[in-house]
């Protein structure tokens, strides 16, 4: 079974908002005069807000309150975006362009909301590489659950069990595996180890060593 489409988690991906996203957090904990716990960022990372507030931070489990402060986190991030830019991951143009000549289809799979996804877009002006993306607003259930990922292959009209998946999380690679989908693991922000405990079926150091031969070795084993 051939290779036929890819579909990209964002943030640790295709772009390296780790960063961003800490600040945002420090921002709101002070607006609210609230604390962050110790190794809170990297529990929370690639996780939708509405998990992160009750679960890691414990700040609540009002579900109003989730959504708002979760809101705010989330205009908090686009502002210091918009002063400070957005960096891309170096090496995932190339790939994205190689994708492109060679009519391999390719979305988004992310946790992120839609506006921070489409400010991206503008400022790196690379949203034609992509046939769709699948938000938080456009799932029910978070990851480790498929559904983002599945979705996303519809976009590219593929089954699951042509679509490479790419992530950097360990939540990302369990749904891709959950999904019926083969995942390759961005060592971005875990460790290689980890993510292949998880059930990635290969492991980079960064995009850079991404290519389309490698993608398609995974389909001959």
């Amino acid at each position: 079974m051939p290779l036929k489409g890819v579909i990209f988690d964002w943030d640790g991906v295709v772009i390296n908002s780790a960063l961003l996203h800490e600040k945002s957090w420090e921002v709101l904990a002070k607006e609210l005069a609230l604390k962050l716990p110790p190794n809170h960022f990297k529990l929370g990372f690639g996780k939708r807000n509405e998990i992160i507030i009750p679960e890691i931070l414990k700040w609540t489990k009002n579900p109003d309150e989730c959504q708002k402060w979760g809101n705010r986190k989330e205009e908090i991030y686009r502002e210091l975006a918009e002063i400070e830019g957005i960096p891309i991951l170096q090496g995932i143009k190339p790939f994205l362009i190689s994708l492109q000549n060679a009519s391999i289809p390719c979305a988004i799979g992310t946790s992120t909301e839609k506006a921070n996804l489409e400010l991206a877009f503008k400022q790196l002006k690379i949203g034609s590489f992509f046939s769709g993306s699948v938000c938080s607003e456009d799932v029910s259930k978070g990851k480790p659950d498929p559904e983002v990922f599945i979705k996303a292959a519809k976009f590219i009209n593929q089954t699951p069990q042509t679509c490479v998946v790419i992530e950097d999380s360990t939540h990302g690679i369990e749904a891709a595996k959950n999904g019926r989908m083969k995942a390759v693991g961005l060592a971005t922000t875990r460790s290689k180890n980890e993510l292949y405990q998880k059930g990635a079926d290969l492991v980079l150091s960064n995009p850079s060593d991404l290519n389309i031969s490698l993608l398609e070795l995974l389909f001959t084993s």
